[in-house]
C-alpha cells in the first residue's frame, strides 16, 4: 500500500482544477484583499510597505496591477505565475543606474536591458565617475560589509535613489543595525521589497505544448550542496531521509558533477532535493528554479511553508516535506512515484502552459531599477527600519 501524505496538496489527493479564466471586471479589489493576508502592504492600495500614505505608488516595478493578479492566481489552484512589466513608452527619458560595486567583485555582463528584458533607455554602468548623473545607485550588501560605510559616495545629488540590494536570507545577513536612514529602496527576493527580484519565475509559454516530451530519467534522487553544516535543518533532514532512500549527493562532501555541470548531472534524476540553507518567507533560490526545474527534476523542497511556494509556482509542481509526517513516509511516496509513470508525470503538467525563467545575476537586477525609477517619479522615501523589516 502506498503511503498517504499528511496533507492532500498534490495531484494524487486533489481534483484537478480548470484552466485559468480571464478575471472578471472589478476582481482586483478582491484579489488585493486576499493577497493582503500574505502581504499586508497591499491593503492600502499599491503602496510600498514603508512609504507614508495610502496614495503612494508601489515602487516595485514588477509588482504592477498585472502582477497582483498573477500573484493571487499563483496562490490559488489555478496557478498563474508572476509576470513583469510596466511597459516602456517610446518617449521614456534615459535612466542611468550605477552599480557601486560589482557583486562579490566579479565582472558582470551589463547593458542588455532592452534586448533581454524589453526595458528601453536604461543605462547600467559600473563607472563611479558617472555617479553624479545617475538617477539610482545600487549597493550590494555583502560588498558593503567588506568595504564599510566610509566607502560610500561622499556627494549625493538631490533626488538620487540609493538602493540596498541583498539576495541572501536574514540568517546569512549581518550588520544591518547601522544602515538606518541611508537607503531609499530595498531590492531583494522578498515580495514586499521596493524592487522585487526573485531568483526565478514562471511566465506564460509563447508556444503552449499539448503534449510533453519527457527527458529520460535513469536515477532517483540527487542533491547538490556546497556548504555543508551539520546544524542546518536541511542536513539533519537529509540524514533521516537517507535511512529510507538512496540519495546521490554531489559537491564538496559528495560525488563530482558530470562535466562539472549541475544541470547535466541533475537531468538524469527524477527528483531533486531543493533544500534551502535557511527557512524564511519568499526565500526560494536557484535550488528550485535552476537545479530542479531547468533539469526537469521534480523538486522536493525544504524552505518556507507550502503556501509560500504556491505564491510563485503551481501547487502540483513540487513536493514539500511538510506534506508528510516524517522522512520515512516521504521516501515511500517517492518510491511509489518512481513506479507509477502517470502519477510522476502529473508533476510536469504545468509545463504545457508555462516556461521557467532563471533570473540573470546581476544584469536583470540593475535593469529593473530603471523600471522602478520611472514608476516612482518624484516620490521621496528613506528606509528607517532596514533591520526590523528584513529580519521579520
Amino acid at each position: 500500500m502506498r503511503p498517504r501524505p499528511r496533507r492532500l496538496l498534490h495531484p494524487l489527493g486533489r481534483r484537478r482544477q480548470p484552466a485559468m479564466e480571464p478575471p472578471e471586471p472589478g476582481l482586483l479589489c478582491r484579489l488585493r484583499s486576499r493577497l493582503a493576508r500574505r502581504a499586508p502592504w497591499l491593503r492600502h492600495g499599491f503602496s510600498s510597505p514603508r512609504a507614508p500614505g495610502p496614495k503612494r505608488r508601489l515602487l516595485a516595478a514588477g509588482l504592477s496591477c498585472c502582477t497582483v493578479l498573477a500573484l493571487y492566481a499563483a496562490s490559488s489552484p489555478r496557478d498563474l505565475p508572476p509576470v513583469w512589466g510596466r511597459g516602456n513608452d517610446e518617449g521614456d527619458e534615459p535612466v542611468t543606474v550605477l552599480m557601486w560595486w560589482e557583486p562579490f567583485g566579479e565582472s558582470q555582463r551589463l547593458g542588455g536591458c532592452q534586448r533581454r528584458f524589453g526595458i528601453r533607455a536604461c543605462n547600467v554602468t559600473t563607472d563611479r565617475g558617472r555617479q553624479l548623473e545617475a538617477q539610482a545607485v545600487v549597493f550590494h550588501h555583502r560588498n558593503l560589509i567588506t568595504s564599510g560605510l566610509r566607502h560610500l559616495p561622499r556627494v549625493r545629488p538631490p533626488g538620487q535613489r540609493w538602493v540596498w540590494m541583498n539576495l541572501e536570507s536574514p540568517t546569512h545577513t549581518q550588520s544591518l543595525q547601522d544602515r538606518a536612514g541611508i537607503f531609499n529602496w530595498t531590492m531583494s527576493y522578498r515580495v514586499d521589497s521596493d524592487i522585487f527580484v526573485p531568483y526565478g519565475y514562471l511566465r506564460p509559454s509563447q508556444t503552449p505544448a499539448p503534449h510533453l516530451s519527457m527527458p529520460r530519467k535513469t536515477k532517483l534522487v540527487a542533491w547538490v550542496i556546497s556548504n555543508w553544516n551539520e546544524g542546518q535543518a536541511r542536513v539533519r533532514y537529509y540524514r533521516q531521509l537517507m535511512d529510507h532512500l538512496p540519495i546521490d549527493v554531489y559537491g564538496a562532501h559528495g560525488l563530482e558533477l558530470k562535466d562539472n555541470s549541475v544541470l547535466k548531472t541533475v537531468s538524469e534524476y527524477k527528483f531533486y532535493l531543493a533544500f534551502e540553507n535557511s527557512q524564511h518567507p519568499d526565500y526560494i533560490t536557484e535550488k528550485l528554479w535552476r537545479n530542479a526545474f531547468t533539469s526537469w527534476a521534480v523538486p522536493v523542497v525544504l524552505g518556507p511553508a507550502r503556501s509560500n511556494y504556491e505564491l510563485f509556482i503551481p501547487s502540483d509542481s513540487f513536493i514539500h516535506i511538510d506534506d508528510f509526517p516524517g522522512p520515512r513516509q516521504l521516501a515511500l511516496y517517492l518510491k511509489f512515484l518512481d513506479k507509477n509513470k502517470s502519477r510522476y508525470q502529473s508533476y510536469f503538467a504545468w509545463r504545457k502552459r508555462y516556461d521557467v525563467h532563471v533570473t540573470s545575476f546581476w544584469e536583470e537586477h540593475s535593469c529593473r531599477v530603471c523600471d522602478a525609477v520611472r514608476t516612482a517619479g518624484k516620490q521621496a522615501k528613506t528606509i528607517q527600519n532596514l533591520a526590523t523589516w528584513f529580519e521579520s
